[in-house]
């Protein structure tokens, strides 16, 4: 191996530090110009490539996420929601309720902020390194429903099961016929206790049943669904469901 510059890039993408060997030659000029020690050297190139790695991952991340738009809890109008104070807003952003696998149901009318607050968390999440997934509820239905013969839809399906975070926007806008409400079902279901789901609606849990047409079929689906759930009614104070244990503390 050569010894000059030019080898140690070389040697450098062979190891896979492809980010920090394309940067070499300014960081040995930086190394020269501050007399760094070999100590500080080292950690200079390693935490270049880690940050590097850090950075595409999470454009991957993004660009997995689907979101419609990008805004962040930071951007959210405190002031202006009075349903959530400002200790349950950094409860949520701990993400602690995402690593026992809680469910999040934003409920109320349109303008309040569900699909902003849904979104800012899912950028939360994925900031701490989680894998999220956002669908409008009709969008959704359709890949559920053309999974079985389109490619592209049964990507869109499996990653969705491999997300730690499904965002589900606008659940129940539309009333499902039977083999729907099943395929939504079995997704539901094979999330359960794997993934995290975070729901907008304007409709709250006890109208659901109505929406999804098999008694049964809700029946199941709402079990998941608010097994483990903290409901956060929008303009209003945040509740738990009965008997159910609080991501609040």
């Amino acid at each position: 191996m050569s010894s000059g510059l030019e080898g140690l890039q070389h040697a450098l993408k062979q190891l896979r530090l492809s980010e920090v060997s394309v940067e070499l030659p300014l960081i040995m000029r930086e190394a020269e110009q501050n007399s760094w020690t070999y100590h500080e050297l080292l950690n200079h190139l390693l935490t270049f490539e880690l940050n590097k790695r850090d950075d595409k991952n999470k454009e991957k991340r993004l660009k997995w996420a689907k979101f419609p738009y990008q805004k962040s809890l930071e951007d959210y109008e405190m002031t202006e929601q009075k349903s959530i104070t400002e200790r349950q807003m950094k409860q949520l952003k701990d993400m602690h309720w995402l690593e026992q696998q809680y469910n999040l149901v934003l409920l109320g009318p349109p303008g309040v902020g569900k699909t902003h607050l849904a979104i800012g968390m899912g950028l939360e999440a994925i900031g701490q390194g989680y894998q999220v997934m956002f669908l409008p509820m009709g969008e959704l239905m359709t890949i559920l429903k053309t999974s079985d013969y389109t490619r592209k839809s049964q990507i869109t399906l499996n990653r969705i099961k491999q997300s730690d975070l499904v965002i589900i926007d606008d659940l129940m806008y539309i009333a499902m016929d039977q083999r729907e409400a099943n395929q939504f079902f079995h997704l539901i279901n094979h999330l359960y206790e794997r993934s995290s789901i975070i729901l907008t609606s304007n409709k709250s849990p006890d109208q659901w049943g109505e929406l999804l047409g098999d008694e049964g079929i809700a029946t199941a689906i709402l079990d998941r669904l608010l097994h483990r759930v903290e409901v956060i009614q929008m303009n209003d104070e945040s509740y738990r469901m009965k008997n159910r244990e609080s991501v609040f503390q």
